[in-house]
């Protein structure tokens, strides 16, 4: 199953956050993957003794906005990053204190920790990302918008979905439907796991190709959009940080749950293959009963 933080998950991330570091002073931040960090100026130590005045989501990005330095008048930095596929955010209600080794793990010894930070009340939290294909990105800059990915973000499907926006972003270019969803240039924060879900829901095949689409197909999926992300984004309020996952794992009808019974129509759900990813769907749902080619070798999808 993917593991990607989506939208729900990243929107829980960013109300547990809110709660507990709006307020707070950033008394040390320490980088243990290098390659995490995607800026240098202002410098991550710019963060030291500032205040977060606010936490906010950008598609699957995280925002934490910082105070200046009492009254210095030197701009207002914003620590800004994305979890990729096998990232997460680990809140800790006591750090190591920030001087001790164990406060500053680096190198080889940080294992899959990306990012430390420390707040003036003890607390803190660590960035990590399992695996040896490392893609969570840190960003310390003036304003969000500085962030490329973030500049070309399409809409946001929880505050500005309606039908008319919806097929007006699929349909710029006729591609496959479930690609489309998961195009951060046109929708912003459905990836792979919720995307398999919104298709299931609207009962549609995510081979359909965009230009195709009716206006009463396009109705639908808006209303499987706004239940499927509705529903997950409810789910995941007020979880802690370390239980989000797996509440995202129960709440999938079709996502990874290749072999298991479709829970609408008591069909298997299938699954199609590629190179880095797999979806899950239900022929009898979505295709009329046809299952579809596994394309495993295929560059579709990407």
């Amino acid at each position: 199953m993917g593991r990607m933080p989506e939208l729900p998950e990243v929107d829980a991330l960013g109300e547990f956050l809110r709660e507990r570091v709006v307020g707070r002073e950033i008394v040390a931040v320490h980088i243990a993957q290098i390659g995490a960090l995607k800026t240098f100026d202002p410098p991550l130590t710019d963060l030291v003794g500032r205040t977060v005045t606010g936490v906010e989501r950008h598609g699957k990005w995280l925002d934490l906005a910082l105070g200046r330095r009492g009254d210095a008048d030197d701009g207002e930095p914003h620590l800004v990053f994305h979890l990729a596929k096998a990232g997460w955010l680990r809140w800790k209600d006591e750090m190591p204190p920030a001087s001790t080794p164990a406060g500053r793990p680096m190198g080889r010894r940080a294992g899959p920790l990306a990012l430390r930070v420390w707040l003036d009340d003890g607390a803190g939290f660590d960035l990590t990302e399992a695996g040896t294909r490392k893609r969570l990105a840190v960003h310390v800059v003036g304003s969000p918008e500085e962030v490329g990915p973030i500049a070309s973000l399409g809409f946001d499907p929880r505050s500005e979905l309606t039908a008319e926006r919806l097929g007006a972003a699929l349909r710029t270019r006729n591609q496959q439907l479930k690609g489309a969803l998961r195009d951060q240039t046109l929708v912003a924060g459905i990836g792979n796991a919720y995307s398999d879900e919104i298709l299931h829901a609207a009962r549609m095949s995510p081979f359909t190709l965009t230009k195709s689409l009716t206006d009463d197909d396009v109705a639908r999926l808006t209303d499987a959009t706004r239940q499927v992300l509705d529903a997950a984004v409810a789910a995941a309020s007020g979880k802690p940080a370390a239980e989000l996952k797996d509440a995202k794992r129960r709440g999938m009808a079709v996502h990874g749950r290749t072999g298991e019974t479709c829970p609408v129509c008591g069909d298997v759900v299938r699954e199609v293959s590629f190179a880095d990813r797999s979806l899950q769907y239900c022929a009898t749902c979505q295709t009329g009963g046809v299952p579809l080619a596994d394309r495993r070798m295929s560059k579709l999808l990407r």
